[in-house]
C-alpha cells in the first residue's frame, strides 16, 4: 500500500454557534490542511498521483475558504465551523474528485500549531 500526503494552508475567519467562550466571537486561524491518500498501485510511470494534481483538486475544496468567514460558505452557514466538522468536509469532498484507484486515508487539520483534528473513515 502506498501512502501520500500533501499540504495546504488557508487563512478564514469563523465563529462558534452554542459555544459558551471566546471563540464565539469572530476570530480567524492560519489553518493547515494535510490530505493524505492512498493506493495499492501506481500507474505507468511508478506515480499513485502526481504531487501537483493532488494539490490542485484539493485546493478546489479547500481554496473556496481561503480569505473568507467560514460560516458564510455552504453548508456551514447551517452547521457548526468546527474543525471536527471541517475536516470531515474536506475528507468527503475531496475523496469525490480522486482518481479511480486512489483513495482518502485522512484529513489532518490545524487551527493552530498546537491543536489538530485528524478524520478517517
Amino acid at each position: 500500500m502506498y501512502q501520500l500526503s500533501i499540504d495546504l494552508m488557508f487563512s478564514a475567519s469563523h465563529h462558534l454557534r452554542g459555544y459558551e467562550g471566546p471563540c464565539q466571537r469572530i476570530h480567524g486561524h492560519n489553518w493547515k490542511v494535510q490530505v493524505v491518500v492512498k493506493s495499492k498501485r501506481v500507474d505507468s510511470i511508478g506515480m499513485v498521483i502526481d504531487f501537483k494534481d493532488l494539490s490542485d483538486l484539493a485546493w478546489q475544496v479547500v481554496g473556496k475558504f481561503d480569505h473568507q468567514m467560514v460560516n458564510d460558505i455552504a453548508p456551514f452557514d447551517q452547521i457548526n465551523p468546527t474543525a471536527e466538522n471541517l475536516s470531515r468536509y474536506f475528507f468527503k469532498e475531496i475523496a469525490r474528485l480522486l482518481p479511480d484507484g486512489v483513495e482518502m486515508q485522512a484529513i489532518r487539520l490545524w487551527e493552530t500549531p498546537k491543536y489538530m483534528i485528524e478524520y478517517t473513515e
